[in-house]
């Protein structure tokens, strides 16, 4: 009987000696299966332009993202006019980020969420850019001044930059609920004072009169109403307060936007009002003497507006609504066209998926010019100030996701003599013996596909058996070791691996799992080299839903390096990056497993030898942190693990002590809730306020109460029986 060159391992399965290592005899298949040697010569000319474009890293990320010279992805903080020797290398910040503070580093730990305000500062300059040119190239008679809609990401940070960023463009802000509303209160007290703070969302009488102090406290506050009802708390509250409101109106527009963004828009959406209702506002306007109030007009077609046709559709609609409330006496100044201003996530430029849009940013403000600009003069309307509400295309750039893998699946067939092999064939039963001779006759004549559905017949009788109990393990392994050398030797791809990730998805990148948001994901390292496996990512979830198996470019796989280290375990780091994720994860994600969020870094361009400074750092919650959130108290927790320590452990005994116990114990709820590399990167997770000469890299953090806490831990002795909280 011919023997087969097979990749199991004889003295696992039990074969006799004689059987591991006697000589191949005639007729063996083993030439026949024998993989080609592989050929590196394609890997030899790989270079970090391939990993580019593998990546499509020039579609997505231009003009802030790129990969440069070392192979390595930077970010051009100023976007197009960024000068080389401005980039920064997000290797060097993760370097910077996660050493420990002993050899100059942070110490912070991952998963990291890494922002760049120069990144926030361009996109705003940028929108703002696009609609001058619009007004002025078009003749356009008013300006634009646009609001962020603070839902997008309510980081204190990234808030007060656009407020900042945003002043000399009158730039505001907008609010969908009292926290939001109190927020942006207090962040435009330091803007503009034209900026315009826009008050969306479903409103009781605590939001109306909050916003109305808002207006008595000289903010450019409107109220939009989004309910027919909200009008007669408007009325009434503002008669109380003695404030005279400018109020706006949300419509439903007709047009509709068809994509998985759009189900806001058209006549059955959530918000607004219909035309009959809005008739009937302002009857009621005018009955009470405040017709002068209504002064903006809101719509909102969709998120991701795939093209300009769309938007001029539903522009030029809602342009002929507001030059309706003119001739119906209202004092109408601002039309709000909402947001919907996309961005391309996977560089595709298409108009019709949820993920890209095509158009560019001076394209998207032509079209919306032109289309008001046309129902206004053809109507003989006074242009009005135009307004967007575009969240996602000003912060999604801004920030980075950075996590590591930590290991992946690796599968190993070990070897076997053929004569093994022979022994394992002779003792097939009959049927498995007839699929074995079919496989043969089927590589005797080079037919690829044929062994493949005869070995997968083979091994499935072998499934069976072995589940009817007449099977042993050893011999299930041979023959998925068989099925395995078959499908190489015929030129099969390999299998896809699965890389295990320290992150959660759920926390981190919430819209993937929660609606199939796609995001760009690529190793920010190693480019320079061809990647040579297809992966997944499978998360630290303990739920089969947290893994990313979907990719940009419809890929249900992404390429990826060999981990470095023996069998892929990864003792060198690779890390990964999500991109275009500034906007909703951040805010959307839950604590699902107990995962909280990632460490954050603040990361500005600087002309230091390095290009940047790191200007703030926060390491991510504790699992005390994420424990209290869930009404739990760490603080009794603590004291419950130390009572029994103290009944089952003795420090004059073998093994831990009870002292060292508890240190170990108060050290587990101030970590992170995430995978620890070794134990100095664990007992360097907390910062101190102090500002560091590390090549030119510098942080401050302002929570010196949290860092004192920290910092006392760490130092305590074995004798100290506080409980170590952040």
């Amino acid at each position: 009987m011919p023997a087969m060159a097979c990749c199991v391992d004889p003295a696992a399965a039990n074969f006799p000696p004689a059987y591991a290592t006697a000589a191949a005899g005639p007729g063996s298949l083993t030439g026949l299966l024998i993989p080609p040697p592989t050929s590196h010569v394609e890997a030899c000319h790989w270079s970090p332009t391939c990993s580019s474009e593998l990546y499509k890293v020039d579609g997505w990320g231009a003009p802030y993202f790129a990969v440069n010279g070392s192979g390595n992805i930077s970010v051009r903080p100023h976007g197009a006019s960024t000068l080389p020797h401005q980039e920064i290398d997000l290797l060097k910040i993760v370097k910077k980020v996660s050493d420990p503070k002993s050899s100059g580093g942070l110490g912070l730990q991952l998963p990291l969420i890494v922002r760049l305000p120069d990144v926030l500062k361009n996109r705003l300059e940028s929108l703002q850019a696009a609609f001058e040119y619009a007004v002025q190239s078009q003749g356009y008679e008013a300006h634009y001044q646009g609001v962020y809609p603070v839902k997008c990401n309510q980081d204190r940070f990234v808030v007060e930059d656009i407020v900042k960023f945003g002043s000399p463009f009158r730039f505001g802000l907008e609010a969908g609920s009292k926290p939001e509303l109190l927020l942006a209160m207090s962040c435009l007290c330091k803007g503009n004072p034209e900026a315009l703070l826009v008050c969306n969302g479903f409103k009781d009488a605590e939001y109306i009169s909050l916003a109305l102090v808002a207006k008595k406290l000289a903010l450019n506050t409107v109220i939009v109403l989004e309910q027919e009802e909200e009008l007669d708390l408007v009325i009434d509250l503002s008669k109380r307060l003695s404030v005279k409101p400018i109020i706006g109106v949300r419509a439903k527009l007709r047009t509709k936007h068809s994509g998985h963004f759009g189900s806001t828009s058209g006549e059955k959406g959530k918000f607004g009002l219909t035309t009959t209702q809005i008739l009937r506002v302002v009857k009621k306007l005018e009955q009470a003497g405040m017709i002068d109030c209504l002064q903006l007009l809101h719509f909102h077609i969709g998120s991701q507006i795939p093209s300009t046709a769309l938007l001029a559709d539903g522009v030029g609609e809602a342009a002929q609504i507001y030059c309706e409330l003119v001739r119906l006496g209202a004092q109408m100044r601002v039309i709000d066209i909402g947001g919907g201003l996309g961005i391309d996530y996977d560089g595709s430029k298409s108009t019709e998926s949820d993920i890209s849009v095509g158009y560019t940013l001076g394209e998207y403000a032509a079209a919306v010019v032109q289309a008001v600009r046309f129902v206004c003069d053809r109507r003989s309307i006074k242009h009005p100030i135009i307004c967007s509400e575009s969240g996602r295309a000003i912060v999604s750039h801004h920030s980075v996701l950075i996590f590591e893998a930590v290991s992946a699946s690796v599968y190993e067939s070990p070897t076997m003599s053929s004569l093994g092999f022979q022994y394992f064939v002779d003792s097939l039963p009959d049927e498995a013996h007839a699929d074995y001779m079919n496989l043969y006759s089927a590589a005797i004549r080079g037919d690829s596909e044929t062994c493949l559905i005869y070995a997968d017949q083979l091994k499935q009788r072998y499934v069976d058996q072995f589940k009817e109990g007449s099977l042993g393990i050893e011999q299930l392994a041979a023959v998925d070791g068989l099925c395995d050398v078959i499908s190489k030797s015929i030129g099969a791809p390999d299998p896809v691996r699965t890389y295990h990730v320290n992150l959660s998805v759920f926390t981190s990148i919430p819209d993937f799992w929660g609606i199939g948001q796609l995001f760009p994901i690529v190793p920010i390292h190693r480019l320079e080299q061809k990647p040579s496996v297809k992966g997944i990512l499978s998360d630290l979830t303990c739920d089969s839903d947290g893994k990313i198996d979907k990719f940009i470019g419809c890929e249900s796989s992404l390429p990826l390096h060999e981990l470095e280290g023996d069998g892929g375990t990864g003792t060198g780091k690779y890390y990964l990056g999500m991109f275009l994720g500034g906007a909703y994860e951040e805010a959307l994600g839950g604590l699902h497993n107990l995962f909280g969020g990632p460490s954050v870094v603040r990361v500005s361009q600087s002309d230091g030898p390095h290009s940047f400074a790191v200007t703030r750092a926060v390491p991510g919650p504790s699992c005390g942190d994420v424990l209290r959130v869930m009404q739990h108290e760490p603080e009794l927790m603590f004291e419950t693990l130390k009572h029994r320590a103290e009944e089952c452990c003795n420090d004059s005994g073998n093994g831990i002590g009870m002292s060292a116990l508890a240190n170990s114990l108060a050290k587990s709820f101030r970590n992170m809730p995430y995978l620890v590399a070794n134990t100095a990167a664990s007992s360097s997770c907390s910062l101190t306020a102090a500002t560091m000469n590390n090549n030119g890299f510098y942080y401050c953090n302002e929570d010196d109460e949290y860092n004192a806490a920290a910092d006392s831990a760490t130092t305590a002795g074995e004798d100290e029986w506080s409980y170590c909280y952040a």
